[in-house]
């Protein structure tokens, strides 16, 4: 970490080596920053240029490890310098701009610019004096840099890595059966063509430790992998990749002793000629490098060998996977061990030796030990093998309470194979991944979350003016790779939230590389926090309160700190209200902030103004905080912040009026505020790197945002709900809002109401003509309208949305009938309800032309050609709360059986539609349909009971039914499952 901080700070000073124009004038101060300034820039880049070398010693060098530590202490602080200048210049010209826009006399502007010119003289002299003692401590850095005679771009001596070979002995292996025979299935069975491939390679990829040399030794001493190849050949390639030499290793399992020949091309053309007529098994394991042109020639010269001719690699990356050739069918994930096999493994080294009686009395502790392990078959063999010497049950204890990284054998022998995928990545991504040592153990992560902590520690920097968030995702999908993080699988109502966890161990790893600057504090059981004097220093640090503290947290000793993650979910933030202005006064180089609230009822009320001080920061994370009231305008003064996060902060009432101060916001996630928030100020429009604006309020009236404030905000993607549409009146309004210039957006929300304290000015509105002006872009993929009130939807631009794949209609209470959905190609997911003056569902609804319903069967040139309407469709809920109007869902006359309908529907909702008589035919013999709700619709309840009613042998072939909240018939594996598949539309909040 200090090379990345080192070069950051460097990269930041370079560019200040230009004088500011408005102390030039002021040679004295102009020539001291100047002079401060060069002198920084000179100690860090003398310093830079040892710090390889340095950084390899630090593992065996207690004294080196010190010095590193005091020298990312000054580079920290260089860089909180620095960026509290650049934020007193960007907040000077904000307010700057502001008073040139007021328009004030011509004196009044003039003693502005006197009062500028002054503040912005004190601003320099104080970091002129400031660098001056950076300079200082810098010197001293420098001569202890001297006393260690670092070498000047040394080439680090690279970690140890294990020379691996083909043998095994496979009593030390517990499990595995399944995914040998998967693996040797691919190699040697009947359907293990490779796809097509004249030379397949199959990958066995998964994190440092898990055991896949070991599978792949399993695999290639198999008794059928040993018939069904001609030749064998094991090769640890490692790092870094030497063709030559792996070349000349190939020959010589081919020969059967030591080559003589030399040169790359040789070498090559030998291979050739052995393999030719031979079905060859090549085993490279321990693969590192991403560089294909080292791999191509040496696969050329191998395809020569017979059909049915493997090679199998193992490697950590997804990446080199792909490189190597290695199709998706192909990549076999391997997964840890189950906590059976992992106990067996560990108690086959712990229990050695020991009588029954004695391994009876450690098994309890034996188990909980294994389970420690993660499934990791390393762990299980180091800890086993440290247990083995342990002979009594308070020594075992003792191993089972220590954390893993105070374990020596762990931190000797675990560590190393992690530190190597470490040690592999670019400096950017080692960043970026010890960032994550700050989260708790097990915690669940959100890829979008984790960019935005990434964004605002200034880890995101693109190389070609990319978005902070693209190269955010590059980098998460790298580590994802290289197998840093794991999916988790959510609940499938996340609708494509990213959810994924660190392995623990990966987790104890980063805690040790950041040992010095994360701290991880837990108040318990009403105790003052006890904390490590050592880290006073951290940059990095995470409470969770397990208690409400009733004393002063400790975490104010950390003044340094630029992340403070306050972990809430044990119990709600209003007891911290105490403790806020003092934390905002005095963790003033926070960059991170989070305050969200757990699921509690009872949060903060307020923020105190005392935020207005914590100058750097970019992220704010107040979510769940549901009594949180409003926002204090010093708030605004945060020119740095990046993202403020305001879900669920459901008693809001309104923004601060100088919203649109914070120039650099590009994150405002207010939804679940829409029922508090009265309108967004003016300002906003200002906010011209917003990318997330989750909720936004139309008020009506002149002191509050309007459509046309939207127009600048070109950059908003994923959701934009818009309400309080119902007080627009004005169509040009809307039109100026451009939406369909905003290309990132993905789904959009309508809410046509009013809001709170208005009046209904129903008979001046034309919803219809609003909604034909709030033209989405084309690429939109979800779409909520929501209280409209014309008799019909017929805006022009919405069958044109090709990507739309959920629509809800709710509320339309004027509607008199369903627009043409059925037209819409990507259409998966469908809601409509509360549509009180509709009153059958006709073919119109099927978005079917006059001419396709007329069109003969017999003209018809194939089935696969014949009209279909809703292609794509999978979930149909109707909702029509009592209602009374709908009674029809036409069927289709014999002119109009020709038309395919609802393909693909997995499942169909029908609640609270008490006269609708029917389903038509085409939805209750649609063989794709896997569930059937019905509820509080008397008529067609009847019609569908089991046995006794009219349909029921016309539904009775669909697997999951449930009547009035009754599973009358359910053939999947649990009730739970019908109501996790069953489909929610988005977003209920809206009705």
């Amino acid at each position: 970490m200090a090379k990345s901080i080192v070069s950051a700070v460097l990269e930041k000073l370079s560019s200040l080596l230009m004088i500011p124009g408005e102390i030039k004038h002021n040679f004295e101060l102009a020539l001291a920053l100047e002079e401060e300034i060069g002198k920084v820039i000179a100690h860090f880049q003398d310093i830079q240029s040892v710090l390889q070398d340095a950084e390899s010693k630090q593992v065996k060098d207690a004294n080196v490890r010190n010095w590193l530590k005091k020298l990312k202490d000054v580079a920290y602080d260089v860089d909180d310098v620095l960026d509290e200048w650049n934020s007193e210049k960007l907040k000077s010209q904000i307010e700057k701009e502001q008073k040139e826009a007021r328009n004030f006399p011509l004196l009044k502007k003039m003693r502005n610019s006197i009062s500028s010119f002054t503040f912005q003289t004190i601003l320099y002299y104080k970091i002129a004096s400031k660098l001056n003692g950076v300079n200082e401590q810098l010197d001293s850095i420098a001569t202890e840099k001297d006393r260690y005679k670092f070498g000047l771009e040394k080439v680090v001596e690279e970690p140890r890595r294990l020379i691996t070979a083909s043998f095994i002995d496979d009593e030390e292996v517990y499990g595995r059966c399944q995914e040998i025979e998967i693996l040797v299935n691919m190699l040697v069975g009947e359907n293990s063509s490779g796809g097509g491939l004249k030379l397949p390679v199959i990958s066995i990829m998964g994190m440092g430790g898990i055991g896949k040399t070991t599978l792949a030794q399993l695999v290639y001493n198999h008794s059928d992998v040993e018939c069904h190849f001609d030749k064998r050949i094991w090769i640890c390639v490692s790092d870094p990749f030497d063709e030559v030499r792996i070349a000349k290793e190939i020959l010589e399992a081919f020969k059967g002793g030591s080559s003589n020949l030399v040169g790359k091309d040789n070498i090559l053309q030998e291979i050739r000629s052995h393999v030719s007529g031979k079905k060859v098994l090549l085993v490279l394991d321990d693969v590192w490098s991403e560089d294909a042109t080292r791999w191509e020639q040496l696969k050329t010269s191998l395809k020569h060998c017979s059909p049915g001719s493997r090679i199998l690699i193992t490697t950590r990356n997804e990446k080199v996977a792909i490189i190597m050739g290695t199709t998706s069918s192909n990549l076999f994930l391997l997964n840890t061990l189950s906590l059976e096999e992992c106990q067996s493994l560990l108690s086959r080294r712990a229990y050695y030796g020991r009588t029954r009686e004695e391994c009876e009395n450690l098994d309890d502790i034996g188990w909980k030990i294994a389970e420690k392990c993660q499934g990791l078959p390393l762990a299980a063999k180091i800890l086993g093998g440290l247990l083995r010497f342990k002979r009594t049950r308070e020594q075992w204890q003792n191993v089972l309470d220590s954390e893993m990284w105070d374990i020596e054998e762990a931190e000797q022998d675990l560590f190393p194979p992690l530190f190597l995928s470490y040690y592999e990545l670019p400096l950017a991504l080692k960043q970026c991944i010890s960032y994550c040592a700050v989260f708790p153990k097990g915690m669940i992560l959100r890829k979008d979350e984790l960019i935005k902590l990434w964004m605002a520690q200034d880890y995101l920097k693109g190389v070609r003016c990319e978005e902070m968030e693209i190269v955010g995702e590059e980098y998460f999908d790298e580590l994802h790779m290289r197998s840093f993080f794991q999916d988790f699988r959510g609940d499938e109502l996340d609708r494509g939230i990213m959810k994924y966890k660190m392995h623990d161990l990966i987790h104890d790893f980063l805690l040790v590389l950041m040992k010095t600057e994360c701290v991880m504090l837990v108040n318990h059981d009403s105790e003052e926090l006890k904390v490590d004097l050592s880290c006073g220093r951290a940059r990095y640090g995470t409470l969770i309160r397990k208690e409400a503290a009733p004393t002063e947290p400790n975490i104010f000793r950390f003044r340094k700190l630029r992340s403070l993650l306050i972990d809430s979910s044990y119990h709600d933030t209003s007891s911290l209200r105490l403790y806020l202005p003092r934390l905002f006064d005095q963790l003033t180089c926070l960059r991170t902030l989070n305050l969200s609230n757990g699921l509690f009822r009872n949060s903060i009320e307020e923020l105190p103004d005392e935020i207005g001080k914590l100058v750097h920061l970019r992220y704010l994370n107040l979510k769940n905080n549901k009594k949180l009231k409003e926002l204090p305008e010093s708030l605004c003064g945060l020119c740095n912040l990046q993202t403020l996060n305001l879900k669920w902060c459901d008693s809001l009432k309104e923004l601060p009026c100088g919203i649109g101060k914070i120039i650099n916001l590009r994150h405002l996630e207010n939804d679940q505020t829409n029922l508090s928030l009265m309108a967004i100020p003016k300002g906003i429009g200002r906010l011209t790197n917003l990318q997330t604006l989750s909720l936004f309020v139309v008020m009506g009236n002149s002191d509050t945002s309007t459509l046309e404030d939207l127009q600048n905000l070109i950059h908003l993607r994923g959701l934009l709900k818009i309400s309080g549409l119902g007080a627009v009146c004005d169509v040009t309004e809307a039109k100026k809002a451009e939406l369909e210039n905003k290309k990132g957006l993905r789904t959009l929300i309508l809410d046509f109401t009013i809001s709170k304290g208005l009046m209904s000015n129903r008979w001046q509105r034309d919803d219809g003509r609003l909604l034909e002006a709030l033209r989405p872009p084309p690429c939109l993929e979800e779409l909520e309208i929501w209280w409209y009130s014309s008799p019909t939807i017929s805006a022009n631009w919405m069958m044109g949305l090709t990507k739309l794949s959920h629509v809800s209609l709710g509320y339309c209470l004027q509607l008199k009938s369903l627009p043409p959905l059925g037209k819409l190609p990507s259409l998966e997911s469908l809601y409509i309800g509360g549509m009180s003056r509709v009153e059958k569902v006709s073919v119109e609804f099927l978005g079917v032309e006059r001419e396709e319903i007329l069109a003969p069967s017999s003209s018809l040139e194939s089935p696969s050609s014949s009209v279909i309407a809703f292609p794509s469709l999978k979930h149909l809920e109707f909702e029509f709360f009592d209602l009374e109007e709908w009674e029809d869902w036409m069927p289709l006359t014999s002119r109009e059986e020709h038309i395919s309908i609802m393909p693909r529907l997995c499942s169909l909702t029908i609640n609270s539609c008490p006269k609708l008589k029917a389903l038509p035919y085409y939805v209750i013999h649609n063989t794709s349909l896997k569930q059937l709700n019905v509820s509080q619709s008397p008529i067609l309840s009847e019609r569908c009971r089991k046995e006794t009613g009219e349909d029921w042998l016309k539904i009775s072939h669909i697997p999951s039914i449930m009547i009035d909240s009754v599973c009358i018939q359910v053939n999947c594996s649990s009730v739970e499952e019908f109501g996790v598949l069953q489909f929610q539309p988005l977003h209920r909040g809206c009705y």
